[in-house]
């Protein structure tokens, strides 16, 4: 069921218009915003015997990253000391990493969590597929220099040197952040493409590759859209199921990616978030890098996308596969 979600509700959801407007993240700026003052706080919860994690997770979940960053300069100017560094020391596993996550900057979340994909024996495919083929082209370029300041290495090598094949050339094309953003469909070019891409692989033997990188990589999320509507009507099948049908293994898992982004990006978060928590143990990696990353984006739209494909709040899915601290902290991002 390649093309359905889970539950097998229906096709994939497109995203009503006014969704795609106003998407609104859980977290917003605290108004009267006092940096020294949260820093005196936060050292006062760590200070002594035991930490106060209440006062912490008070502090983190209602300040955006914008006055994070400001509250671990203050903590310095006043303390001489490292936030971060006290922070760790005194918190472990998934706090910690959550912790971690919400006070560094998005762009540097980003880089950091591609490196730490890519770093040692094995690659999580899945952290880069769910970064590269979601961000815009401005995040995308901000990336890819973050990348390069704070790790001195060059993302697209690292790539290269970490996949191979189609799959490598996706991703590559992906860190170019060159996809077209005119928001205007033109229909003619929808239709056009959706005969090339029909002739690249249902209507032939073997699949023509490149065609598919080529389109998915180059046109806008709004075109693409169009571009899968002209698809069901020439191939009597959804440009999901064929892309299953025709790819497989991470580049399938790219392509579609993409593809589930045209149709609605917070419907493909509230897959992976599902995913994240369903069945035995928590990806608490994905489930905190979501979380964190989509918290002043489309959060919103996730939550009201997650409970409409799935039947049940994320906020009660966390609540029966998380604990302690960390839960706390998670539910107090993503609000009831």
């Amino acid at each position: 069921m390649p093309s359905q979600y889970p539950g097998g509700q229906g096709p994939y959801p497109s995203q009503p218009a006014a969704m795609t407007q106003g998407a609104q993240g859980t977290i917003r700026p605290a108004a009267n915003f006092d940096a020294m003052r949260d820093a005196e706080v936060l050292r006062k919860a760590m200070k002594g015997f035991g930490t106060d994690e209440q006062a912490i997770v008070n502090i983190v979940a209602n300040r955006s990253n914008d006055q994070r960053q400001k509250i671990k300069a203050a903590f310095k100017t006043m303390y001489g000391k490292d936030l971060i560094k006290d922070l760790k020391s005194e918190l472990s596993g998934n706090m910690e990493e959550l912790i971690l996550a919400l006070f560094m900057p998005p762009t540097y979340y980003d880089a950091w969590s591609l490196r730490n994909a890519m770093k040692g024996a094995g690659t999580q495919e899945r952290v880069l597929i769910e970064i590269l083929c979601t961000r815009t082209n401005q995040e995308i370029r901000e990336i890819v220099r973050c990348y390069q300041s704070e790790f001195g290495q060059d993302l697209e090598k690292d790539i290269r040197s970490d996949t191979s094949g189609h799959f490598e050339r996706l991703l590559v094309s992906m860190c170019q952040g060159n996809r077209d953003e005119n928001q205007n469909v033109n229909h003619q070019l929808a239709q056009e493409d959706a005969q090339r891409l029909y002739q690249a692989g249902e209507g032939r033997l073997g699949t023509d590759e490149s065609c598919f990188n080529m389109i998915l990589a180059t046109r806008s999320f709004p075109q693409l859209k169009a571009t899968m509507e002209a698809y069901s009507r020439v191939a009597n099948r959804d440009l999901l199921s064929s892309v299953a049908r025709e790819f497989s293994g991470n580049v399938e898992s790219g392509l579609k990616t993409i593809l589930q982004c045209a149709l609605n990006r917070p419907a493909f978060f509230a897959e992976r978030l599902y995913y994240s928590m369903k069945g035995a143990g928590t990806d608490d990696s994905t489930l905190v890098r979501i979380v964190v990353t989509r918290s002043e984006i489309d959060l919103v739209q996730i939550k009201q996308m997650f409970k409409q494909m799935y039947q049940k709040t994320l906020s009660t899915m966390i609540v029966s596969d998380t604990s302690g601290d960390y839960r706390r902290l998670l539910l107090a991002i993503v609000g009831q």
